[in-house]
């Protein structure tokens, strides 16, 4: 691999670091967040199903920009929206950290989206690993911030401060990848490329059902493991550390995931287990006596990883090219985030009508289950069978 594509590959990998800290560093300040602005449970649900929702409504335009514009130039603007998001969050009032709370999302849907086609476009050879890289590298942002919000937010005397912190990655990445987009042209441009549906295929309709239920798992921990933790009796900071390594064992499993799962025809198996464990774990983290939490948060993390790799991975092996990909992941993405955006929403409305977290067991298992079902079609060896449409002049 010469320095060009070593440079492109590290690119985008700093790039997907910067797509999960917006997630992780509310979920460890929420408690501080809601007393500071004065928000209920429920509203506290909707600040963090919000940018899980804008992943959904937004991730159908990555794909058509990127045929307009470059992927390359994209990733720009996706990056840009991240920083200028996170800094918004860290403003005076529920407003503002609703609205930087969109924009980072619209940012994030769209590098969601384009991810996984950059990587099948320029590394064909090493999409397996490239995958495993890339998820590996989004876990490890998610784990950083969960680690290091509180106490970041602890030595400005702020959980503003904390907030704000995380646009600075963003704005460092869009420094380095900025060269590299001017210069890159913008494929096809000049001649109409036909458009591409997928929604008559019922595997693409399996395939993005399992990205939003894997989602909708990924998204509640994220969000609400910390202040489960912290309802089961530990401290801030151990429930911010916790939740921490639980998302950190997601980065070998990342890594590890998508090149054995490419080794085999199917990834049903793999998708049905990934998801059983997940699951299960996360149902521990509720009910299980305290010594073993630790214990939880590492197998959560574990089948949690595996799961969201399995499901980036599954979106490019059912894709014939690079297009198609892209495609798959925006209706992916815009079905499975909508779907993913209920998670953390109804753990706040539960939380905030039972004063309990224990009720959402029954949420979780039936996420769970379903994301078996799913993910075990979606596994099938098969191609999605996408129909061309007239481009638009």
């Amino acid at each position: 691999m010469n320095s060009k594509r070593l440079f492109l590959g590290a690119c985008l990998l700093l790039i997907a670091f910067n797509l999960r800290p917006l997630f992780t560093s509310l979920s460890v300040l929420l408690p501080e967040v809601t007393q500071a602005l004065g928000i209920s449970g429920a509203m506290a649900g909707y600040a963090t199903t919000l940018p899980v929702l804008c992943l959904g409504l937004f991730a159908p335009f990555a794909a058509t920009l990127a045929d307009r514009h470059g992927a390359e130039r994209v990733l720009l603007l996706v990056l840009l929206m991240i920083g200028a998001g996170s800094l918004m969050r860290a403003g005076d009032g529920v407003a503002t950290l609703m609205v930087g709370s969109a924009l980072a999302g619209a940012g994030i849907a769209m590098g969601n989206v384009l991810l996984p086609s950059v990587v099948k476009r320029d590394f064909p050879d090493h999409v397996a690993i490239l995958t495993g890289l890339f998820t590996m590298s989004l876990c490890g942002g998610a784990a950083l911030a969960a680690a290091m919000t509180t106490p970041i937010a602890q030595a400005g005397g702020s959980w503003r401060v904390g907030l704000a912190t995380w646009a600075a990655p963003a704005f460092a990445v869009a420094l380095l990848w900025l060269p590299h987009s001017l210069r890159s042209g913008v494929k096809g441009k000049g001649r109409a490329l036909p458009g591409l549906r997928l929604w008559h295929d019922g595997l693409s309709w399996q395939v993005a059902c399992f990205m939003g239920l894997q989602s909708a798992l990924a998204y509640c921990v994220m969000g609400w493991m910390a202040p489960i933790l912290r309802w089961r009796g530990l401290d801030a900071v151990t429930a911010g550390f916790y939740t921490s390594a639980s998302i950190l064992v997601q980065v070998a499993t990342c890594l590890l995931v998508p090149p054995l799962a490419a080794r085999f025809r199917s990834q049903s198996l793999f998708s049905a287990g990934l998801a059983f464990l997940a699951a299960a774990a996360l149902l521990g983290l509720l009910f299980a006596p305290r010594g073993m939490l630790p214990l939880l948060a590492l197998l959560q993390g574990i089948g949690q990883g595996g799961l969201f790799a399995i499901a980036m991975t599954i979106i490019i092996l059912r894709s014939p090219d690079p297009r198609v990909a892209a495609r798959l992941s925006g209706m992916s993405q815009a079905i499975g985030y909508v779907l993913a955006a209920f998670g953390p929403m109804l753990v706040g409305m539960l939380h905030s009508a039972t004063g309990s977290y224990a009720v959402t067991a029954w949420l979780f298992a039936g996420i769970g289950i379903a994301a078996m079902a799913c993910g075990w079609g979606a596994g099938r060896p098969l191609y999605v069978k996408p129909r061309e449409v007239a481009a638009r002049a």
